[in-house]
């Protein structure tokens, strides 16, 4: 098990297309949740901002740091943390693989040296 994550709950959350992501706010409770792309590099999870640090939904995670998330049927408490400079090309690459069926613009907005710094590891909270 890395990040938290158990085999099973990585590859569910790394083959759903959409990963449903809400923030906790100052008083416990959940913001709304937003839908987003999430890729799986190795035994972590990512999302990406795709429109850049001041999307509404990428502030309230940094600022939080914990939230909840929804994909392949896996629901959990996570921990928003910044992704290692190391790992951005893998991320990139699996950004690539399971999106660019979806043609080259929005695969664009979440790959490259420019999405790097607005990268959130996804790691499981305890239960």
């Amino acid at each position: 098990m890395t990040g938290g994550w158990t085999d099973d709950q990585l590859e569910a959350v790394g083959e759903a297309v959409e990963l449903e992501l809400a923030s906790r706010r100052p008083d416990g409770s959940l913001g709304p949740y937003v839908t987003m792309w999430v890729a799986r590099a190795g035994d972590d999870l990512f999302v990406r901002s795709a429109g850049g640090p001041e999307r509404p939904w990428y502030r309230h995670a940094r600022a939080s740091g914990t939230g909840r998330i929804r994909a392949g049927g896996v629901e959990a408490d996570v921990r928003f943390d910044r992704a290692p400079e190391s790992t951005q090309p893998a991320i990139d690459d699996a950004y690539h693989a399971k999106y660019d069926r979806f043609g080259p613009g929005p695969v664009d907005h979440v790959t490259g040296s420019d999405s790097h710094p607005n990268t959130i590891r996804l790691l499981r909270s305890a239960p």
